[in-house]
């Protein structure tokens, strides 16, 4: 797709507005807590719109809008609204107790529950998830949107992506990634609604895409559905969805940087309302685009969303736009998941074992050098989910080797309180052998399932290893934060609307 003059117009200038912002928020930057949780000082709004933001990128606008809703159609929005339900269980039940402790990272959380070795198992696995699978598909999805559009080099594009984004979040931190997240987050969901209008016209209004795609639009596939059949929603879906959005540092670590629980809890409710939107944004276009140009995307179907902006987009400036949303998009993925990786490796491994005398500004610094290393790695793996069918499974599926454990780890740890150490360690790296014979010995069955075995496999190994040497006394963990922590009034009322909404919608897309 050939940009005119005020295309490119549109797209430099919201370019150099989201840089300019960035970097003017994340100035004078001076501590680890300033540059790690942006001084704990960010508002509902902050937090709930670089929850999104950050969340839905190009591996989420490239890979379900294409890949997903290829074999799965609409019940690839699953992964949305089970989502949202996930977020209410983080706002009422996950963050007041986070917030308690005072952490700065997830991994933090388990040495004041387990010890100091489950900790760095954790912080091992997450920062080797961030580089081999979350920071490269977004560089890789967003290459392939980038070449199907304006044909750039798919090399090219990780790089310059990668050296942008990297850029202004060594610079300014946290507190630069959620400002950039507010804007971008705003002109994707702008940017996702002018699409889905320019498509839905195209093909006749909603009515005309109810009738001709019928039968895409269920959210129950038959139990042997290779990708989400039911049996997947009672256990397999919920996994990932929790572990992403209350135990994944490049989500959590906005939440945890609230000014308080109550504002905390705003922002977390507010992003779940959200993503009861987002498949309307990304899934239907999708659809829409195999229903409009099956051709055109037959090789692969993460070229759906580029191809749909292609044809539909007119050329008078709306494609420098949404150019610029998607751009967008990318940055702000990459930037909190940058962010959040340099966070772990400064505070759960060398502030913990290399340096632990070092001060607020060493770490500042030391994460800044710890953000160029994991872009400069990124770029150089990118590729990789080209390997793979499709960039939303390749996500999916490979995160399956530690979300099960992780999960497994937290939720046995609260709700156990005698889980000694043993436990936490044989959970976690049971996951991994037991996760990889799954996906080699049983291809055929959902990864979703998958992970569902994994999970009681991990649960089964924790409650041996408690049964066997059970701590002496159940673990209290002490108040350790000076933040206001009065949870908001009308948490519970929101979270319940949010749930009832969900069913709602399952029941009619039943």
């Amino acid at each position: 797709m050939a940009l005119n003059w005020i295309d490119l117009t549109a797209f430099f200038a919201f370019l150099a507005f989201v840089i300019g912002v960035s970097l003017y928020a994340g100035r004078g930057e001076e501590t680890g807590e300033d540059y790690f949780l942006a001084g704990r000082g960010l508002t509902w709004p902050l937090i709930g719109l670089s929850l999104i933001a950050s969340n839905i990128s190009t591996e989420q606008i490239v890979g379900m809008a294409g890949g997903g809703v290829a074999t799965a159609g609409l019940a690839i929005a699953s992964y949305e609204w089970v989502a949202a339900v996930a977020l209410v269980v983080v706002a009422l039940f996950l963050l007041p107790v986070f917030l308690r402790l005072g952490i700065y990272t997830m991994p933090e959380f388990l040495e004041h529950r387990y010890g100091p070795a489950p900790r760095t198992l954790m912080a091992a696995y997450m920062i080797m998830a961030y580089v081999a699978v979350l920071l490269v598909s977004v560089l890789y999805s967003g290459a392939i949107l980038f070449e199907g559009l304006v044909g750039l080099n798919l090399y090219a594009s990780i790089w310059l992506i990668g050296l942008i984004a990297g850029g202004y979040t060594i610079y300014g931190g946290l507190k630069a990634v959620v400002w950039s997240d507010l804007i971008q987050g705003l002109a994707l969901i702008l940017g996702g609604l002018i699409i889905t209008t320019l498509a839905l016209s195209e093909i006749g209004g909603v009515g005309a895409f109810l009738d001709t795609n019928a039968d895409k639009l269920h959210m129950v596939l038959p139990a042997d559905h290779p990708e989400i059949p039911w049996t997947a929603m009672l256990i397999g879906i919920w996994i990932p969805n929790l572990y992403y959005w209350g135990l994944n540092q490049f989500i959590t670590q906005r939440t945890l940087g609230a000014k308080s629980l109550h504002e905390g809890q705003k922002g977390v409710i507010f992003a779940a309302f959200l993503k009861l939107l987002m498949p309307f944004i990304i899934v239907v276009p999708g659809i829409i685009a195999f229903q409009l140009y099956p051709e055109q995307i037959a090789r692969s179907g993460d070229d759906a969303f580029p191809v749909l902006m292609s044809n539909l987009l007119p050329g008078w400036g709306l494609r420098g736009v949404l150019f610029a949303a998607l751009f967008g998009a990318v940055m702000s993925s990459l930037d909190s998941m940058l962010n959040s990786c340099s966070t772990i490796f400064t505070i759960d491994i060398y502030k913990r074992y290399l340096r632990p005398e070092a001060d607020q500004h060493r770490l500042m610094v030391v994460g800044r050098i710890a953000t160029g290393v994991f872009v400069l790695l990124a770029c150089l793996m990118a590729p990789l989910p080209g390997l793979v069918e499709g960039v939303f499974k390749y996500i999916q599926m490979f995160q399956g080797f530690i979300s099960p454990g992780i999960l497994g780890v937290f939720a046995f740890g609260l709700l156990v309180p005698r889980a000694p150490s043993a436990a936490a360690i044989g959970g976690m790296l049971v996951n991994i052998p037991v996760y990889g014979l799954l996906l080699w010995l049983l291809p055929e069955m959902a990864f979703l399932n998958h992970m569902a075995i994994t999970f009681a496999a991990v649960v089964a190994t924790m409650t041996i290893a408690t049964l066997r040497n059970p701590l002496d006394e159940p673990k209290v963990m002490e108040t350790r934060s000076d933040i206001d922590l009065t949870p908001h009034p009308m948490a519970a009322a929101a979270g319940a609307a949010v749930v009832a909404i969900t069913i709602a919608l399952y029941i009619i897309f039943w």
